[in-house]
């Protein structure tokens, strides 16, 4: 594994972990990181000796969506197929993945939770679908995302923008539990000790039953949504949101 990794993989036991390390830009969702964790995803789901996954972050910022360098750029027609590509990967997988979130998620990195089998999150973890805020939609993580929340709570979460906690991600269904900062590692250690008393064949066909719907929804939603994404984000008012963003942060 390069140095210059962004995504590292390390098995214990019946359990990999594969952890999101790209600080510079807070794990945002570029085109190495996404082709990194495609790989590491891969390898653990290919490993006999692996029953779980625990996806994470190195530091408290989970993911801050789509890397707007990039995006800002140049065209994102390959970048928006990738990440549905990504999540629908992670739907099917044959071994159940459990999602960990210390901190701030934003946009695409939700994607990336709601795809997740289980999902543990701190009560310090914050989420927000920030996409409408720079002239876009969440297309592509909608396939994943929207399974998730009541219609309600798609408007509100969607058309806002707005910020929201952990216990009210819990509530919500985007996470399947909230606990204390302190009690993150302990709580997903618990439940990765579970899962791991799971016969392979049980939970990798469990996990296949369960994941039926989500993945036709991805199947026959897939090509439609990648081309909104893609196409909002070269259109010139994302561009200008983009930049602008990006200004502000120098």
């Amino acid at each position: 594994m390069s140095q210059n990794a962004l995504v590292h993989l390390a098995v214990e036991g019946r359990t990999a972990t594969v952890t999101l390390d790209s600080p510079h830009n807070r794990n945002a969702l570029s085109r190495q990181l996404v082709t990194e964790l495609a790989e590491r995803l891969e390898a653990a789901d290919a490993d006999p000796g692996v029953l779980v996954v625990v996806l994470r972050s190195a530091d408290r910022v989970f993911c801050s969506g789509a890397d707007l360098s990039e995006a800002s750029g140049g065209s994102m027609t390959q970048g928006t197929q990738a990440i549905v590509d990504l999540q629908r990967f992670i739907v099917g997988m044959s071994k159940p993945v459990v999602g960990r979130v210390a901190g701030p998620v934003r946009a695409g990195g939700i994607g990336l939770v709601a795809a997740c089998d289980i999902v543990v999150a701190s009560d310090e973890a914050s989420f927000a679908l920030t996409e409408v805020k720079l002239g876009l939609t969440p297309a592509v993580i909608s396939l994943t995302v929207l399974p998730r929340l009541s219609s309600r709570d798609a408007a509100y979460t969607f058309l806002t923008g707005e910020a929201f906690g952990g216990a009210e991600a819990a509530r919500m269904g985007l996470v399947t539990e909230s606990v204390a900062a302190e009690a993150l590692d302990t709580r997903v250690a618990a439940l990765c000790e579970s899962l791991c008393t799971g016969a392979a064949q049980g939970l990798r066909e469990t996990k296949a039953l369960l994941a039926r719907d989500l993945l036709d929804r991805i199947d026959s939603q897939r090509a439609d949504m990648a081309a909104l994404s893609a196409r909002l984000f070269g259109s010139d008012e994302a561009k200008e949101a983009m930049t602008a963003f990006l200004s502000r942060g120098k």
